[in-house]
């Protein structure tokens, strides 16, 4: 979001972008604030940014395997008591991923080769007019149980 403001502020201005994007400018300074002077940022910011360098660390040692689970394992064991819900988003954040083990469970493999089978209902599907509304009716005659 602040990258877009950046982007654009020269052409169109902070507070008309922040009206348009629903947010308040003071969010947009704020943020600029924590940039220049990074003492100024949220404890969660600046805890994040810590976590981040030892994940980068950890992921790397372990040759870029390890997901959430064993890096959040890994953290633990180097004593950094943090969530794993948040080791997650912070490896989201950075782009890094474990390996996935297994190959995508295929389950039918059409034969291009052969032809489609025929509509042996005959069924004609036109529209009379344009975002029309269709409407089917399927009524099976099971039979009732005794």
């Amino acid at each position: 979001m602040i990258g877009f403001i950046d982007r654009y502020r020269s052409a169109f201005g902070v507070e008309p972008i922040c009206k348009t994007l629903l947010i308040a400018p003071s969010t947009y300074y704020a943020a600029k604030a924590a940039e220049r002077t990074p003492d100024r940022a949220s404890p969660r910011s600046k805890r994040d940014a810590a976590l981040k360098e030892v994940i980068g660390k950890l992921w790397k040692d372990n040759h870029g395997v390890y997901g959430y689970k064993k890096l959040w394992h890994a953290l633990h064991r180097a004593g950094h008591d943090v969530a794993r819900c948040t080791v997650a988003r912070l490896m989201r954040e950075m782009g890094i991923r474990g390996v996935v083990r297994g190959k995508k469970v295929i389950t039918t493999n059409p034969d291009a080769a052969q032809p489609c089978p025929d509509d042996k209902v005959n069924r004609q599907f036109r529209a009379e007019q344009p975002v029309q509304l269709w409407v089917s009716d399927f009524t099976y005659g099971a039979p009732r149980p005794a």
